[in-house]
């Protein structure tokens, strides 16, 4: 893999542990006759039978560990989340939801694997996507997510997008600000005619003077 497992090589990551299991496994059975005869002393004393033993406990260790973890992956995949999600739910407008990205498991599947069923065991990039922007399932949609493709239905659309969201309410102080603002300029302006007007007299008595 050689970097972190994203959007560009999750499919690559999941073959490599699907490759690296089966690998395990082969030596593992094909190890296995030989080891029962090391312990029944069927093998020649040489120091190979060491080699053997050493190779089936490393392989049947690695088996183990890898199947651990490619059975996580696989789960991951049908319910189209990455580790990050799912010890975190991702948020949207509506809070968290740990399913926002599930389409079902065919459709999750094929995010990673790519449509074309002959590209699956082959390392070569086919999946889904650009990856920065992806499907959600939710009613309410997220604005920086393209809108889902089973959402596919003009009614339901329409009845997605008018549902609006409700607004945060103002503080007291806030709305308060709010509503005296145009009041200020008012009165600023009465103020200054006022003070224009107050002026004006005072001045013309005092050049009469």
């Amino acid at each position: 893999v050689n970097n972190c497992v994203g959007f560009s090589n999750y499919k690559f990551f999941m073959l490599f542990l699907a490759y690296s299991l089966l690998y395990c496994l082969f030596i593992t059975a094909t190890d296995l006759q030989y080891f029962i005869k090391f312990w029944t002393n069927g093998l020649p004393d040489t120091q190979a039978k060491f080699h053997i033993l050493f190779l089936f406990f490393s392989a049947s260790m690695f088996s183990v560990s890898l199947a651990s973890l490619f059975i996580y992956h696989c789960w991951l995949v049908c319910k189209n989340r990455s580790t990050l999600e799912a010890v975190r739910a991702p948020v949207f407008r509506h809070g968290t939801d740990k399913n926002g990205f599930s389409l079902g498991v065919s459709k999750n599947f094929r995010q990673v694997f790519g449509d074309e069923v002959k590209y699956w065991p082959i390392p070569i990039f086919s999946s889904l996507g650009d990856g920065c922007s992806f499907p959600t399932c939710l009613v309410n949609l997220d604005p920086e997510q393209p809108s889902s493709p089973t959402g596919s239905n003009p009614a339901n659309k329409a009845a997605a997008e008018g549902r609006q969201f409700p607004s945060k309410p103002l503080r007291e102080s806030q709305s308060r600000l709010l509503s005296s603002t145009p009041s200020w300029s008012e009165s600023d302006g009465a103020a200054d005619k006022d003070k224009k007007g107050a002026s004006n007299p005072g001045m013309t008595i005092e050049n009469e003077a």
